[in-house]
């Protein structure tokens, strides 16, 4: 199994990256998907999750309107385009497979176990 993310970079405040993440060694078509954050001193949370196949999405209050997650399934690849971003979005950003309870609207994605590296992201002027 393996998930690799790419990626990330330095960009400057109302900028734009587009997070990759190519996954192999699995069923890619039959797993739910999502990008989580960790910066420096602060614990992990989740960003943004979807669903295998039918396009349900959640993101987190904080990137929501600025996010956009997706997935191309004959790529075996998820995506998370990040536009307006803000200097509180640096952290390593990493792809990992989760379980979902979308009846669970605050937080509907845990990790079920598959991780991708991290790809650090850096908003700065």
């Amino acid at each position: 199994v393996q998930l690799q993310a790419s990626g990330g970079g330095l960009v400057q405040p109302g900028g734009s990256l587009r997070l990759s993440c190519g996954a192999s060694g699995f069923p890619f078509d039959y797993y739910a998907m999502g990008w989580f954050r960790q910066a420096p001193g602060k614990e992990r949370e989740i960003v943004s999750c979807m669903s295998s196949n039918d396009g349900t999405t959640y993101y987190a209050d904080s990137v929501k309107g600025r996010f956009t997650i997706s997935r191309d399934n004959a790529k075996n690849t998820v995506y998370l385009q990040m536009n307006s971003l803000k200097p509180e979005d640096t952290a390593v950003y990493r792809c990992a497979t989760v379980y979902t309870a979308w009846t669970n609207s605050a937080n509907p994605c845990s990790p079920s176990g598959y991780w991708g590296q991290g790809t650090q992201v850096t908003v700065s002027s």
